[in-house]
C-alpha cells in the first residue's frame, strides 16, 4: 500500500501548487524523461520515421517534443484534484461543445472516440467537468494499486467508471440506457478478437467496442481529441463531426466500414499533431494474416 499512499501523497501536494509552476516542473521532468527512457525513445523515432516518412532529424525533434509534453501531463494528472467546474474552462477548450450537446439530444446515448493523444485524462474530466454525463471503459494497468488510483482521480471529477472485464459489456449497456456518453479509446491494441483496418500505412487491430455500441443502441459516435496548446500551458480540446453506424444486415461488412471510418479520422488528427500521440505504444503489436493466407492454412488442416 505504500505506492497509493505516495501517489496520494505527490498528488495533494501538486494538486495545491500554481497550475503554471505545475506545467512548468512537468517540462522539466519530460526533458529528463527524453534522455533516460532511451528504449521508448528509440522504439517511438524509428515508428514515426516507418509510418510518416519522418528523416532522422525530423523524428528526433517530434518525438523530443512529445516526451517533454509528456513530462507536463504527468504533472498535470496528478494536480486533477484541483480541478473544478470553474477552473476547467480556462484549462481545456472545447472548440465545438454544440456537436455533442447535440448528439446527446438524439437520446440514444452517444459513443464517444478518443485516442492517446496530449492528456486524455483531462479530456474525460474536461467533459464531466462541463456538465457532460460521461461514463468510460478503463484498462487495469498490470499494478492495480495504480489503477485504483487513478480511478480514485476519474471518479473525482465526476466521471463513471467502468473497468475492462466480465462486467464491461453490461456496465456500458447501462450507461447507453441511461443516455450517457460512453468513452471509448480507438487506437489502442485491439488483441486478436479485433478489427483489423489499415492504420498508418499497416493494418492494425482495432477495438471492436465503438462499432458494437453504435450498431446495439443506434447511437452516433463522435470522435473527440485533445491536444496540448502552443505554449504548453492548457489544451484544445477538438470535436469531430458524428458518424452513424449504416445496417446493411452484413455485420461484418458494417462493422469494418465503421471502424475504417474512425480510424481514418484518428490518422488524420495525429497527423496534424504529431508530437501529441504516443508513438512508443505497441499499437501494431497483433500479427496481422492476410484472409487469402487463412483460407490456405485451414485448408490445410
Amino acid at each position: 500500500m505504500w505506492l497509493y499512499y505516495l501517489l496520494k501523497s505527490m498528488s495533494w501536494v501538486i494538486s495545491h501548487l500554481p497550475y503554471k509552476l505545475v506545467v512548468k516542473i512537468g517540462l522539466g521532468l519530460g526533458r529528463l524523461y527524453y534522455i533516460i527512457a532511451k528504449k521508448q525513445r528509440l522504439r517511438a523515432e524509428e515508428t514515426i520515421k516507418e509510418r510518416l516518412g519522418y528523416t532522422d532529424e525530423q523524428a528526433k525533434k517530434t518525438i523530443r517534443s512529445l516526451f517533454i509534453k509528456l513530462g507536463a501531463t504527468f504533472m498535470e494528472i496528478m494536480y486533477m484534484p484541483a480541478l473544478n467546474k470553474n477552473n476547467i474552462r480556462g484549462l481545456v477548450t472545447f472548440d465545438r461543445p454544440e456537436v455533442l450537446w447535440e448528439a446527446l439530444g438524439e437520446g440514444k446515448g452517444v459513443v464517444m472516440l478518443a485516442c492517446h493523444m496530449d492528456n486524455w485524462e483531462w479530456l474525460g474530466a474536461a467533459l464531466a467537468l462541463s456538465g457532460f454525463p460521461l461514463s468510460a471503459v478503463e484498462k487495469p494497468q498490470p499494478n492495480h494499486i495504480y489503477s485504483d488510483f487513478m480511478n480514485e482521480l476519474r471518479t473525482g471529477v465526476g466521471q463513471e467508471i467502468f473497468s475492462r472485464g466480465t462486467s464491461e459489456i453490461l456496465g456500458c449497456a447501462r450507461a447507453m440506457k441511461k443516455k450517457r456518453m460512453l468513452g471509448l479509446i480507438a487506437d489502442q491494441d485491439g488483441g486478436y478478437d479485433g478489427i483489423f483496418v489499415p492504420f498508418l500505412g499497416k493494418m492494425a487491430s482495432t477495438p471492436t467496442g465503438p462499432a458494437y455500441f453504435s450498431r446495439k443502441f443506434n447511437a452516433p459516435i463522435v470522435p473527440i481529441f485533445i491536444v496540448r496548446k502552443e505554449g504548453n500551458y492548457g489544451h484544445q480540446a477538438i470535436v469531430k463531426d458524428p458518424i452513424y453506424y449504416e445496417d446493411t444486415g452484413d455485420r461484418k461488412a458494417d462493422d469494418y466500414k465503421v471502424t475504417l471510418k474512425m480510424t481514418q479520422i484518428v490518422e488524420e488528427v495525429i497527423k496534424e499533431y504529431p508530437d501529441n500521440w504516443l508513438w512508443f505504444q505497441h499499437r501494431w503489436n497483433t500479427p496481422y494474416t492476410p484472409p487469402e493466407e487463412k483460407e490456405l492454412e485451414q485448408g490445410e488442416k
